[in-house]
């Protein structure tokens, strides 16, 4: 699986497309945070935090992760070289999890240099570094469990069809729906909002961002990952036989 996974940062990073990810991911949040007047122009937002950045990042990511995992199988199938990774000394499992370890490394390289916004952020508060430092470790981590949530569907979609955009579309909605679908269906059924709302992404990402990191919002997360990986296993196995 060692071997897999170096072969897919290798991919990433021998093209222009790690390159790219990370550039377009930076360049959008810098765009909406620091230049463009907005709801996320964390200038403008008079608090000494990274709230902002917690509220564009995962909607950029709903678009930029399904565009890197949506060639991770699909390319594979196309190319017909699936079958011949499937009959390597490898299980199911660990090509799929090498897969999902690939785009999921690339993305949290993307996002690491986000962390200098602390560092150019904590002296401007009054006083002076006084930012919540438990919030935001909290919502970084809360990232990175969102981040592993959306790269399984992507891989998940990936491995639907031959057709990258197909794979690109069905892995945007599938994300869409669940980070912000059940939020807006909670609003249309106020009655039962409290159990929808927890159906959904978001919800459990919003829980984490407060600096109080409950097991169930880390089970919720771990469970999604882990039912589309094992998915993508099922939808696999079909090829192996």
């Amino acid at each position: 699986m060692k071997a897999l996974l170096l072969r897919e940062i290798k991919s990433f990073f021998g093209s222009l497309t790690g390159y790219l990810v990370i550039a377009v991911f930076l360049i959008l949040n810098g765009i909406f945070l620091w230049i463009v007047d907005g709801s996320y122009n964390i200038l403008q937002s008079g608090y000494n935090d990274l709230t902002p950045f917690f509220q564009l990042a995962p909607l950029v990511l709903l678009l930029l992760i399904p565009a890197i995992t949506m060639k991770s199988i699909s390319d594979e199938r196309k190319q017909g070289t699936i079958e011949l990774l499937v009959t390597k000394p490898l299980s199911l499992n660990q090509i799929v999890t090498g897969k999902f370890l690939g785009a999921f490394l690339l993305v949290v390289i993307a996002i690491l240099p986000t962390l200098l916004y602390i560092i150019i952020l904590n002296p401007y508060g009054l006083p002076a570094g006084n930012m919540d430092m438990g919030s935001t470790i909290g919502s970084y981590l809360g990232l990175l469990f969102l981040m592993a949530a959306y790269t399984s569907i992507g891989i998940f979609c990936s491995s639907l069809s031959e057709n990258q955009i197909v794979a690109f579309i069905t892995a945007v909605v599938i994300c869409f729906v669940l980070y912000m679908g059940f939020d807006q269906l909670a609003e249309l059924f106020k009655s039962s909002a409290t159990i929808i709302e927890k159906v959904g992404m978001s919800y459990h990402f919003k829980s984490m961002s407060r600096g109080v990191i409950d097991t169930r919002d880390v089970i919720y997360f771990v469970s999604l990952t882990i039912f589309f990986l094992m998915a993508t296993v099922f939808n696999l196995k079909s090829v192996r036989k």
